[in-house]
C-alpha cells in the first residue's frame, strides 16, 4: 500500500492518545487525564523515594530514582508539546502541503515507508522493554511476613500486600507503564519521522539541481537557467529552513532537559547493572535493568542522531549545487546559485536549549559522563 503521509497510523493514534494531534476532538480531555495520572503517580513515587532515602540500600534508591526521573522527563516533554501546539500544527500543515505537491515522487514515498517502519520498530521496542521490565519485577508468589514488591515503587495510602488488591495494583501500574512507554516511543519516532521528511525534501532539491544544466547542454557556451528551476530551488530551500526552524523551536528545550536527565538516568541504571553482578538475583535484575538501559540510551541516541543527520543533510544542498555544471550558465544565473550555496553553508541543526548542537559527539560525551558517575557511585557503594 502506497503511503499518503510521512506520519503512519500508529503514530497518529498515539498523538491523539496524548492530546497533541490538532484535529483530535478530545485532546483537552486527554491532556487532563494525562496530567492527572502523571501528577498523582509522580507524587506517590517521590513520596516513596524521599521516605526511603535513609532506610533503603543505594541500589534500591537508584532503581526508584531512575523511574522518577524518566517519568518526570516525559511529563515535561508533554507539557512543552502542549504549550507549543501552534508550532506543531504548522509543522503538520507544511508536511501535508508537501505531500499534496509531491505525493507521486519516489523520494517522498521511500522516506514515508522508512518512517513508518522506524516508528513501528521504536514503539514496538519500548513495548517489549516494558514487558521484560514487568516480568523481572513482579512476584506473584506468596511471601511470609513480607510485602511483595510493586512494579513501580510507590508509597500508597492503603494496604496492598494481600490478594487480590496486589494484583489489581500491579495491573493498573502495568497499564500506566505501558502508556508511558508508548508515549516515550512515539516522541522518539516523531523526531525520526520529522528528520526523514526533511531529508526527503532535500533529496527533492538534489533531483531538481540535476535539471540546472542537462547533459545535452554542456557543449553550449552559455546556457539559460530555467525560471521554473530557479523558483523551485529558492522556494524549496526557504521551506526547508522554515520547517527546520520550527522543529528546533519545538524540541530545543525538550532536548536540553533530556540531555541532563538521560545522563543521570543512564548513570542510575548502569549502577544497578554493575551491582547486580554481585547478587544472587543478578539475572532477573539484569533483565529488568538492561532493557530499561537500552530504552533510555536509544532515546538519547535518537535525538543526537537527528541533530547530526539534519546538519550533514543540509550541507549537501550547497555541495549538490556546486557539483552541477554551473560554469556554463550566464553570470547572472551563477550569482543566483551562489546565494543558494552561501545560505546552505549555515547548517541547519537542533540545539539543546540554544547552548549546544545535538550531535553524535554529544551523545558519546553523555555516555562518558554517565560512566564517570557510575564509577563514583560504585566506589561509594
Amino acid at each position: 500500500m502506497i503511503p499518503t503521509s510521512t506520519i503512519g497510523g500508529p503514530m497518529k493514534f498515539t498523538l491523539r492518545l496524548i492530546g497533541i494531534c490538532p484535529d483530535s476532538s478530545c485532546r483537552l480531555l486527554m491532556r487532563v487525564v494525562w496530567t492527572t495520572v502523571m501528577v498523582v503517580s509522580q507524587f506517590l513515587q517521590y513520596w516513596y523515594l524521599f521516605s526511603h532515602v535513609g532506610s533503603d540500600t543505594l541500589p534500591d534508591i537508584m532503581d526508584s530514582m531512575s523511574l522518577c526521573l524518566s517519568n518526570s522527563l516525559l511529563f515535561l516533554k508533554l507539557s512543552l508539546l502542549w504549550l507549543n501546539g501552534r508550532i506543531f500544527k504548522d509543522i503538520l500543515t507544511m508536511m501535508s502541503n508537501d505531500w499534496h505537491e509531491y505525493s507521486t515522487m519516489y523520494t517522498m514515498i521511500n522516506k514515508a515507508v522508512l518512517a513508518h517502519r522506524c516508528s513501528k520498530l521504536i514503539i514496538g521496542f519500548y513495548s517489549t522493554a516494558v514487558l521484560l521490565y514487568s516480568i523481572a519485577s513482579v512476584n506473584f508468589g506468596t511471601i511470609d511476613n513480607n510485602c511483595r514488591e510493586l512494579l513501580i515503587k510507590m508509597e500508597l495510602p492503603f494496604e496492598f500486600c494481600e490478594s487480590p488488591i496486589y494484583e489489581v495494583v500491579i495491573l493498573v501500574q502495568f497499564l500506566r507503564l505501558t502508556a508511558v512507554a508508548t508515549a516515550m516511543g512515539m516522541l522518539n519516532a516523531l523526531m525520526v519521522t520529522l528528520m526523514l521528511h526533511v531529508g526527503g525534501q532535500i533529496d527533492l532539491m538534489h533531483e531538481k539541481v540535476k535539471e540546472i544544466c542537462p547533459k545535452d547542454s554542456e557543449d553550449i557556451e552559455y546556457y539559460d537557467l530555467p525560471t521554473t528551476v530557479t523558483r523551485f530551488l529558492i522556494n524549496k530551500h526557504n521551506k526547508i529552513i522554515t520547517f527546520s526552524e520550527n522543529i528546533e523551536s519545538l524540541f530545543t528545550h525538550i532536548a536540553l532537559m533530556q540531555f541532563f536527565s538521560n545522563t543521570m538516568i543512564i548513570c542510575c541504571i548502569g549502577f544497578l547493572i554493575v551491582t547486580a553482578l554481585d547478587t544472587d538475583e543478578g539475572i532477573m535484575m539484569l533483565v529488568k535493568s538492561f532493557s530499561f538501559y537500552i530504552a533510555i540510551t536509544l532515546e538519547a541516541f535518537i535525538f543526537c542522531f537527528a541533530g547530526e543527520y539534519l546538519s550533514n543533510k543540509s550541507k549537501t544542498i550547497g555541495d549538490a549545487v556546486y557539483e552541477s555544471a554551473w560554469y556554463i550558465l550566464k553570470p547572472r544565473d551563477c550569482r543566483i546559485l551562489l546565494f543558494v550555496i552561501v545560505r546552505s553553508q549555515k547548517r541547519l541543526t537542533i540545539t539543546a536549549g540554544k547552548f549546544m548542537d545535538l550531535s553524535l559527539e554529544g551523545f558519546t560525551n553523555s555516555l562518558k559522563a554517565s560512566a564517570s558517575y557510575i564509577s563514583v557511585l560504585y566506589a561509594m557503594y
